[in-house]
């Protein structure tokens, strides 16, 4: 019998966590519909009793996905079950993550509970949860530092008072494959009534193992994965949804299980992801990173080209990577565009494809050849930029720099129709232009924490992809700017951050 493994996907709630990580409302929903293209089975929209913002978002991601189940945590206290209910109840096959820590060390520095109370607790809790809806899942925080036959009996009274699915997760990332293995087999093998019960595997990797112990929990007999797209998450991150899943799918012979992803998806939502928050995958990052097909020592090109198989065990059309660029031109109609957008796994409407076709236009002026890596580029700046539209625009820029005078920069934006010049003396070509936008925009006091310009493709006339992260009272704003003008692409990428702190 074919073992399906569920996908369950928390890089809107744990993922988000991760320092420098927050999203806007619009940036969720952009990888809300990413997730869902990628078919992973449940979505984890937030944390809803948080705060406002995370309601709404948990709300609005439960009334835009139409093929994944949307799950909010919550606390085992009632007002979090009722947040959390409220901002799922529109969703497909709605779901309540009820959570409650059982390791010694939590239950008594955190909770400052007794186990018999922590047991009370989770009966209630899930008890109270299951009222809104069939669909519960209960984890046991800090299961892995947990009393394996304590952990049984609060499983016990989760499963009796209706939870379907009980989590068991990795919380600090202490475990390793082994004892993972063991937990899982061991907590399913003695709880009262498994018939009906999924077991997951929730895991962080503060020592490197957080895929190798999801990975070992299904051994045990786990038939979920809760993981994030690119392993973010608190410290060092949480399994990397792209690795589990391809490494179940490229050795059946050992997992035995499959699942329902499109993994020719995986690719494109990797990028959106790193873009909304303004990172780039690592080098060498496994699935997704830019050097994860590529192959420079001469006896593994020789191999390569011998055959694949010699030292690639997945290709990169498996997981979206196309390496038969189709390049595009000046020349290129609407149709071979859209046609090769289509190709790539972008559906676009009417208006974003004219938008997109524009400034395709523009950069055909600029560079001699449009290859895939920028066609994505396009769709995604286009898409980041949608909802800047109320916001300031660039009108035009005139830099004057050298190496032995003061810089100077005059910018002119555009908001509602009316015009704002200014100039501004500065370090550096990108510190007056920068000087000149903040007389016009007066934005709050900030800092720079992340500023990075890298290329699209390969070429001196290459896209720039600009990033800047501002941070205010603990809060990040990234803007992002693409031009084959590094300089234009920095002030388009900082009026973006700008746009977004004024909101």
């Amino acid at each position: 019998m074919e073992n399906h493994i569920k996908i369950f996907d928390t890089t809107l709630r744990d993922g988000e966590q991760s320092p420098g990580c927050s999203m806007n409302l619009k940036e969720k929903i952009e990888i809300a519909k990413c997730l869902e293209r990628l078919k992973v089975d449940i979505i984890e929209a937030g944390f809803a009793i948080s705060s406002p913002g995370d309601f709404e978002s948990v709300k609005t991601v439960a009334e835009t996905v139409k093929e994944c189940t949307v799950a909010s945590l919550a606390r085992s206290v009632e007002k979090d079950i009722d947040a959390a209910w409220e901002a799922v109840r529109c969703g497909v096959d709605p779901r309540i993550h009820v959570f409650l820590a059982t390791s010694p060390l939590h239950m008594e520095y955190k909770l400052k509970m007794t186990p018999e109370q922590v047991i009370e607790n989770t009966a209630a809790a899930v008890k109270y949860a299951r009222k809104f809806c069939s669909n519960i899942e209960f984890s046991c925080e800090d299961a892995t530092r947990s009393d394996y036959d304590f952990m049984v009996k609060v499983v016990n009274a989760a499963v009796a008072n209706g939870a379907t699915t009980i989590n068991l997760p990795d919380t600090v990332g202490y475990t390793t494959p082994d004892e993972m293995r063991q937990l899982i087999s061991y907590v399913k093998s003695h709880i009262d009534r498994p018939d009906g019960v999924t077991f997951s595997v929730h895991c962080h990797n503060d020592l490197g193992m957080a895929t190798a112990n999801s990975l070992a929990g299904v051994l045990g007999g786990a038939g979920q994965i809760e993981c994030t797209i690119n392993g973010l998450g608190e410290r060092a991150g949480n399994t990397s949804l792209e690795e589990v899943v391809m490494a179940m799918r490229t050795r059946p012979d050992i997992y035995g299980a499959t699942t329902r992803l499109d993994t020719t998806q995986i690719a494109r939502t990797s990028k959106t992801v790193y873009n909304i928050i303004g990172q780039t995958a690592p080098l060498n990052k496994p699935i997704v990173g830019k050097n994860a097909f590529a192959h420079e020592a001469g006896i593994h090109q020789h191999g390569v080209l011998a055959n694949k198989a010699t030292y690639e065990i997945l290709t990169p059309e498996s997981v979206g990577v196309h390496t038969n660029n189709l390049v595009l031109g000046k020349h290129s109609g609407k149709h071979a565009f859209e046609t090769r957008l289509k190709e790539l796994g972008f559906e676009l409407d009417k208006e974003e494809l004219i938008k997109c076709f524009e400034e395709f236009k523009v950069v055909c002026d600029k560079k001699k050849t449009v290859n895939d890596e920028d066609l994505e580029a396009i769709v995604s700046h286009n898409s980041m930029a949608a909802d800047e539209d109320k916001g300031y625009k660039l009108d035009w820029f005139s830099v004057n720099t050298s190496n032995f005078t003061t810089a100077t920069c005059t910018v002119s934006l555009e908001k509602d129709g009316e015009k704002f010049e200014e100039v501004a003396l500065g370090d550096g070509p990108l510190d007056a232009a920068f000087g000149a936008i903040n007389k016009i925009v007066r934005p709050s006091e900030h800092i720079f924490s992340d500023f990075r310009i890298y290329s699209i493709s390969e070429g001196k006339d290459t896209l720039g992809d600009a990033t800047i992260k501002l941070n205010v009272d603990g809060k990040s704003f990234n803007g992002h700017g693409l031009s084959t003008d590094v300089i234009q692409a920095s002030i388009v990428a900082y009026i973006n951050a700008v746009n977004k702190l004024l909101k």
